[in-house]
């Protein structure tokens, strides 16, 4: 009997995918390594694993942040090169998803380097990976579906999910300068005036949707949430959102928040968040050199509390900071979106559970995230006229 392509690859499958031992993932791998003509077969297959994790609810991103996660990155190559490889036979997507796929392209061709071509390994070691790949993609669990915030008829052109309007333009580029700066009052001063342009520039929207005949409708994104210290991460991405009308649900087991709301404020969540990462991480090393200078070693504990303290604080703070913003004819619009934002938000997690903060048992560690807080966001703001 002769061996087809596609039975060969069947064969290889039935050892490997559906097994844990090393061994079945040698024998899949042989099979494979031996049998060129299989390639172009075994590169569908993937391309099906693929579009099969679309229909559960994954995204470009999320294939991503659990491919880097569970395996490495020659892993997470493969999954981008499959993944760029089924965008021809893939429905229309939104502009979210467009920029995701844009990124991968970007980071594929960042990684060929000038000559142009990815790095090459032996045929067994290629199929070993593939293999590898194919089996994380074959087990992903079924995600809630994230449909893209609708927008009304007649909405400016560049002002849809993703687009990058010169408002967020500017909002980002404020973020980037406090991130980069060394000076405390200078990385203040920026994010507060970055913070109050995201608060003015939800409030366009939702002025704008009051007085729209079809007002906007909520969507969500997925923001990843990742180890080490991933709670208090959590907690500082929930402060963030919630200070801009969205909510965010925590998936631990899966290393990402959901975070539901209004597309000019999930734009202002993750850019916020990302930035507020950048410098509890900056903050929180600087604070272990002097903790270290006088004598103590670092620890495991000063770490999860100096951010959990950070993200209380912050959020304390951002709730201030939003408070100076509202005015009495501004209260039930924003009132009736976060209706929204909650009814949207129960539909997609019917069934949700709250946490506690678990290790926050570090005296210095708290004080010293608190004080980081304080310097590295939201000072005094103007009421917006």
């Amino acid at each position: 009997m002769t061996s087809t392509p596609s039975s060969t690859v069947e064969r290889a499958f039935q050892a490997a995918l559906y097994a844990e031992t090393d061994a079945a993932l040698d024998t899949g791998a042989s099979l494979l390594a031996a049998d060129p003509a299989a390639d172009a077969e075994l590169a569908r297959r993937g391309r099906e694993f693929v579009a099969t994790a679309w229909r559960r609810g994954w995204q470009p991103a999320d294939v991503v942040r659990i491919v880097r996660r569970e395996l490495d990155d020659v892993h997470v190559g493969l999954a981008s090169a499959l993944m760029r490889a089924q965008t021809p036979y893939d429905g229309p997507r939104g502009p979210r998803w467009t920029a995701q796929l844009e990124e991968l392209t970007a980071e594929a061709a960042e990684t060929a380097g000038a000559t142009g071509t990815p790095p090459r390994t032996d045929r067994f070691s290629h199929a070993t990976a593939l293999l590898e790949l194919y089996r994380l993609l074959l087990r992903l669990p079924a995600l809630e579906p994230l449909d893209e915030p609708t927008r009304r008829a007649g909405s400016a052109p560049g002002a849809g999910p993703g687009s990058e309007s010169r408002m967020l333009t500017r909002i980002r580029a404020l973020l980037a300068k406090a991130e980069a700066t060394g000076f405390p009052d200078e990385a203040e001063a920026l994010s507060a005036k970055a913070q109050e342009l995201m608060a003015r520039h939800s409030i366009d929207e939702a002025l704008l949707a009051a007085r729209a005949p079809s007002p906007d409708t909520p969507g969500a994104c997925r923001i990843g949430v990742e180890a080490p210290y991933e709670q208090a991460k959590a907690v500082l991405l929930d402060a963030v959102a919630t200070a801009n009308h969205c909510r965010a649900v925590w998936n631990e087991p899966l290393g990402f928040s959901t975070v539901v709301g209004f597309e000019a404020d999930l734009e202002a969540v993750e850019l916020l968040y990302t930035s507020l990462l950048v410098q509890a991480t900056t903050a929180m090393t600087k604070a272990e050199t002097a903790q270290r200078a006088g004598g103590r070693k670092r620890t495991k504990t000063f770490r999860q509390s100096f951010l959990a303290a950070y993200a209380h604080r912050i959020g304390t703070r951002l709730a201030a900071a939003a408070e100076t913003q509202l005015t009495d004819d501004l209260l039930p619009v924003l009132a009736s979106r976060e209706v929204a934002v909650t009814a949207h938000t129960d539909h997609m997690f019917p069934e949700t559970t709250t946490t506690r903060l678990r290790g926050v048992s570090d005296a210095a560690g708290w004080t010293e995230g608190a004080q980081a807080a304080d310097r590295a966001q939201v000072g005094a703001r103007p009421r917006l006229p």
